[in-house]
């Protein structure tokens, strides 16, 4: 089975359930990296010494892709309205949240590379 065609199937909840779990699945990967690019900022900005903060930031900026990418697929694969019991609100509330992700996760990687550079300084 290639990528494209498992997260369709994802998406429309086929491998794990019905209606719901393809919106529950793109959720639940745009919260954990939600969580992710959360530590990732810390780690960036010296609040959390353990760890690499641009491996955490890239890692968030992928969650923040997939959750997106699930999300419009289970979007485009619904059937119904809002209310209908197929998690069309659930997608809907998934998909600014991936692109949050994918912010939080570009700002966490911006922040470690201001912070690897020398600080120049000079005196008047």
């Amino acid at each position: 089975m290639s990528a494209s065609a498992a997260l369709i199937v994802a998406a429309e909840g086929g491998i794990i359930g019905e209606g719901r779990t393809g919106a529950n699945l793109a959720l639940g990967v745009g919260l954990l990296g939600l969580a992710i690019g959360w530590l990732a900022l810390a780690r960036a900005d010296g609040r959390i010494s353990i760890g690499n903060a641009r491996t955490a930031g890239m890692s968030a900026v992928v969650m923040g892709l997939t959750g997106t990418a699930l999300a419009m697929l289970h979007l485009a694969t619904s059937s119904g309205g809002p209310g209908t019991g197929n998690g069309l609100v659930g997608a809907i509330v998934a998909v600014p949240l991936g692109l949050g992700v994918v912010l939080l996760g570009r700002r966490a990687l911006t922040r470690s590379r201001s912070a690897d550079r020398p600080i120049d300084r000079m005196t008047v």
